[in-house]
């Protein structure tokens, strides 16, 4: 059996009921059904992330049997194993998801410290309540969650597949207004009060240039977008094209090559390019494409804060959605319907008079979005399952091994 006695968490606890001078959470009035209710958490524990939970909850019960007997200190040895047990799970599925990038700040999990898990479970008019809700976490993972344990109850086994999505699926909010891509599905969804209130089929990156997972807010959008050619394109197709077909190329595309990324960058000629040099990887250069009917861009883009250069845009591509498989890209997620979701986005699509590149629009308000890769899906409460484009989930043993 696992021992906590000795944990910083029992310290914690024990900081706290000292605090208290011992008054119960648990047991206050007989709450033999919040005893219950953690029990039952616990049980399912392991396909969350915390495998000692069904351990923990064995030892609630035998704690809580020799606490009926009246003896205080049996009493107190209870209230404060269930305390420690329930510390140890909210912070499990408080944790930070696996392999997500929390491009703003303010985006990443609030982990409470456990004080503030057990003020919160004292202050609560009802504690079996209280335990179901922050057990619920989302929707969408307490969907899947019960799906789940429906399955390893059945099997008498835990998917590390299953664990690994649980933690993704743990980073999205329980309400509010936000973006949802799921780079598995090739898909995107608007929410609203934390139900989907519209979708549309993205393309994302190959599995070579796979779409990161990223918790981030969308602030503005850009209008008449420049496209800034990715290094590898530009030695993979632009080079050698320029080195064949001479700077007509870059011409009859709108491409420059430009001195930095900036608005205002200086325009570089292009016979003062060693393209045979660009091609070999020997060096590079930064191309610049102007905003027109053929910019990658198409008419608009949604930037957020990343660090990996990921961003939402239109396309005029538009005969790919048609695919089933969408992992096209370089890694950005292209929109099916560029103009919809900016009238979602921002209440009405702002016209845009200027011939001016680079309009930025700002949002009355940021808007959440989250890139995730769900590959295991609750529908109607049966497990379903999309292809691991990715190979992410064959490697998630080492993720869920650090989760646990």
């Amino acid at each position: 059996m696992t021992s906590l006695w000795g944990t910083t968490s029992a310290s914690a606890v024990a900081g706290y009921y000292a605090s208290r001078q011992d008054a119960p959470i648990w047991l206050r009035g007989g709450e033999t059904e919040a005893t219950s209710e953690l029990v039952a958490i616990l049980r399912r524990a392991p396909i969350e992330g915390l495998s000692i939970g069904p351990q923990l909850a064995s030892q609630i019960e035998a704690a809580a049997a020799r606490a009926r007997s009246g003896n205080v200190a049996a009493s107190n040895e209870a209230e404060r194993l269930m305390s420690i047990a329930w510390v140890l799970y909210v912070q499990t599925i408080q944790a930070p998801t696996s392999g997500m990038i929390y491009g703003d700040t303010a985006m990443r999990p609030t982990m409470l410290n456990p004080e503030q898990i057990l003020a919160q479970a004292s202050r609560a008019r009802s504690l079996v309540g209280h335990l179901r809700t922050a057990s619920q976490v989302n929707p969408v993972y307490s969907a899947l969650r019960d799906a789940a344990w429906a399955d390893a109850s059945a099997s008498g086994a835990v998917s590390d597949k299953l664990v690994a999505n649980l933690d993704r699926a743990r980073a999205l909010p329980a309400t509010g207004r936000f973006v949802v891509v799921d780079a598995a599905a090739a898909r995107l969804w608007m929410y609203e009060n934390g139900a989907p209130v519209d979708s549309m089929k993205v393309i994302v990156g190959k599995p070579e240039l796979p779409t990161p997972m990223i918790a981030s807010m969308i602030h503005y959008a850009t209008f008449k977008p420049y496209w800034h050619v990715p290094d590898h394109l530009i030695r993979k197709n632009v080079a050698p094209n320029v080195i064949k077909q001479g700077a007509g190329y870059l011409r009859t595309r709108g491409y420059h090559v430009v001195s930095d990324w900036n608005d205002d960058a200086a325009i570089v000629p292009p016979d003062k390019v060693d393209w045979a040099a660009v091609a070999a990887g020997r060096t590079t250069v930064k191309i610049r494409q102007d905003p027109g009917a053929t910019n990658s861009m198409g008419a608009m883009k949604f930037a957020f804060a990343n660090g990996e250069g990921i961003y939402l845009h239109d396309t005029p591509e538009k005969a790919l959605f048609a695919k089933d498989q969408r992992t096209l890209s370089n890694g950005c997620v292209r929109l099916e319907d560029a103009p919809r979701f900016a009238q979602w986005l921002m209440g009405s699509v702002p016209q845009i008079a200027s011939t001016s590149p680079e309009q930025h629009i700002q949002l009355r308000s940021g808007v959440p979005i989250y890139i995730t890769y769900m590959t295991a899906h609750a529908d109607g409460g049966r497990l379903t399952y999309s292809e691991d484009v990715y190979g992410r989930d064959t490697s998630a043993g080492a993720r869920v091994a650090a989760l646990r």
